[in-house]
């Protein structure tokens, strides 16, 4: 089951306070459909569901945009944590949706993804300790 997105302490980075939802993949798709269908299937899936929280265009603006305008205070932010909220940004500008899922390990990243590349996604990072990979 999909639940809405809901911005905690626990998905911000402890320097610059950005969107950094460390055990988390961050996908973002064209329209609601496809995102509906995904986090559907990542929900159900048959090895154990996944837990997916859904992102509309406007809650990642209200709430992931924001946490990137300090991120770069008083100095450059030392990763792509901004950078990454203001694609994300960019994207739901232009009515892309999004899907968090909780993907602690390399293994359900991987299990993740195969449901994933079936579909078309505009962007996926999942966020590790100290790392944001492209997956």
């Amino acid at each position: 089951m999909t639940q809405p997105f809901s911005l905690d302490d626990s998905m911000l980075a402890a320097i610059g306070g950005a969107f950094y939802p460390s055990g988390y993949t961050m996908l973002m798709f064209p329209d609601a459909a496809t995102a509906t269908k995904v986090g559907d299937a990542l929900a159900a899936a048959p090895e154990g569901g996944f837990e997916v929280l859904t992102l509309t265009p406007q809650a990642i603006l209200s709430q992931i945009t924001p946490t990137a305008s300090d991120a770069d205070e008083p100095l450059p932010s030392p990763g792509t944590d901004a950078a990454n909220v203001r694609a994300f940004t960019k994207l739901a500008r232009e009515g892309h949706h999004g899907l968090l899922v909780r993907t602690p390990d390399s293994e359900d990243a991987e299990r993740m993804m195969r449901v994933v590349r079936d579909h078309e996604y505009s962007i996926a990072r999942r966020y590790r300790m100290l790392v944001i990979e492209d997956l």
